[in-house]
């Protein structure tokens, strides 16, 4: 049974790999074609997309409700309800997005609160606004892809972010270089390219969905359903601590480079290619536990909670297994990835040291993102949500402060290496606490019930 459920995550996990790298790779070719450009421009992006990414992501988690909600419905044969429950996630996930979008015309003046280098702050401006601009397209594309992927067609996804990557890297050299009579935006260029490519994205997405003969039989958009206030307050209660459980790690590590932001260029450029390289390895743990979501809200939907147990023990398996193989790239192959950024020797020796760091960690990114993913097929999210704050917040935050601010346990001051010692204890603490909840809520659903 567990090799039954390994092969049918990986089935459904290497489409959901290659779609989230190359959403990743999107703001990692941001940073690197704007380091190539002049490393004052790498720091405006980095720091501008602090401020965009935790938005992002929080309508990305709520999103990420729809496929175990699809998938249960599809495993207990209610195929006839899927389009009624993926229109009432939309009408959350547009609210959401309009929430964020009315802070539009307010963010000069919260850009205006972080302290930065002056010259950092036009084109930090500059990007913010343009990714702003996106959230709409972001928000509806999120969407359509979480209902395809709940429904277990996750290659779709992978070719329109396959597809929109590469429009991205030209446009970001167009609109970097000013090509083609365009004015030479430098690095603000890149988040008007990547508003324009979500928006082409969602455009792929509608085209797909409408004309998929899998999805025919959904009729998602044969008969449109009136805004049902208990159904999207169902869904917004089991996506909301999945947004927050996500948002907590990511806005971490988003809190951490505008911190950093008064020490300097180099400190923050480095922290955002660590960041980047290590973002990146985190998608396959990703990947894998978004597949298990679905796979277990599948088994559940038929029944079979321990076909539901063995996904997720199959999940696990695969990702330490992973884990270890990113470890090692991470450890022996760093200077030669961080040279994909910039030549700067202060930024590469820096960035190299925070990357030994983040190979520790690696493994407890691993079972916790796969344990979080398995309590969201079990709809078991507000756990996350305690978890989570817990280990990021009141464990790692604090820790990473003293540790990057203060020489209360060591002799100085470790800047960005703290921080990052304070991310090993935070993921660390969330692996633990997520890992003991999973096997505790498993337990419950395998016992037989009290009469």
């Amino acid at each position: 049974m567990i090799r039954t459920e390994a092969k049918a995550l990986v089935a459904l996990a290497w489409p959901l790999l290659i779609a989230q790298l190359t959403q990743i790779f999107m703001g990692v070719s941001d940073t690197i074609m704007a380091g190539q450009y002049n490393a004052t421009d790498m720091a405006g992006v980095a720091v501008g997309f602090s401020f965009v990414h935790p938005a992002q992501i929080f309508i990305q988690g709520l999103a990420l409700a729809l496929p175990p909600i699809i998938s249960r419905l599809q495993g207990a044969k209610k195929d006839k309800d899927i389009a009624n429950a993926t229109q009432q996630v939309g009408y959350v996930l547009f609210s959401v997005m309009l929430v964020f979008f009315c802070t539009l015309p307010f963010l000069e003046s919260l850009i205006a609160l972080v302290p930065m280098s002056e010259e950092l702050r036009p084109i930090t401006s500059q990007y913010v606004f343009y990714l702003y601009l996106s959230l709409p397209g972001f928000a509806l594309y999120q969407w359509l892809r979480n209902y395809a992927e709940g429904l277990g067609l996750t290659k779709p996804t992978m070719m329109i972010t396959l597809i929109g990557l590469c429009i991205n890297i030209l446009a970001n050299y167009i609109l970097i270089y000013g090509k083609f009579g365009l004015p030479e935006m430098g690095g603000s260029g890149c988040g008007l390219a990547t508003c324009a490519v979500f928006y082409g994205m969602l455009l792929a997405n509608l085209m797909y969905v409408l004309n998929a003969k899998k999805l025919k039989p959904f009729a998602l958009f044969q008969q449109w359903h009136r805004p049902h206030l208990a159904t999207m307050f169902s869904s917004f209660t089991l996506g909301f601590p999945i947004a927050l459980t996500l948002l907590f790690e990511v806005s971490l590590f988003a809190l951490v480079a505008i911190l950093l932001a008064p020490l300097g260029t180099v400190s923050v450029a480095a922290h955002q290619i660590a960041l980047n390289i290590s973002a990146m390895f985190f998608m396959f743990p990703l990947s894998l536990g978004m597949a298990v979501a679905i796979r277990i809200s599948y088994r559940l939907g038929q029944g079979d909670h321990l076909a539901a147990k063995h996904a997720a023990q199959s999940a696990l398996l695969i990702g330490i297994t992973v884990a270890l193989l990113t470890a090692l790239i991470t450890v022996f192959g760093r200077h030669f990835i961080t040279h994909a950024y910039t030549e700067d020797p202060a930024v590469l020796s820096l960035a190299a040291s925070l990357l030994i760091l983040g190979a520790v960690f690696q493994f407890s990114d691993a079972i916790q993102a796969i344990s979080a993913n398995s309590l969201r097929g079990y709809k078991d999210t507000t756990a996350m949500f305690v978890i989570t704050f817990i280990s990021y917040w009141l464990i790692g935050l604090p820790i990473g402060i003293v540790l990057a601010k203060t020489s209360w346990l060591t002799s100085e001051p470790l800047a960005a290496s703290g921080f990052w010692i304070g991310f090993i204890a935070g993921l660390s603490s969330a692996a633990v606490m997520l890992g003991f909840r999973l096997h505790h809520t498993q337990r419950k659903a395998l016992s037989p019930p009290v009469h």
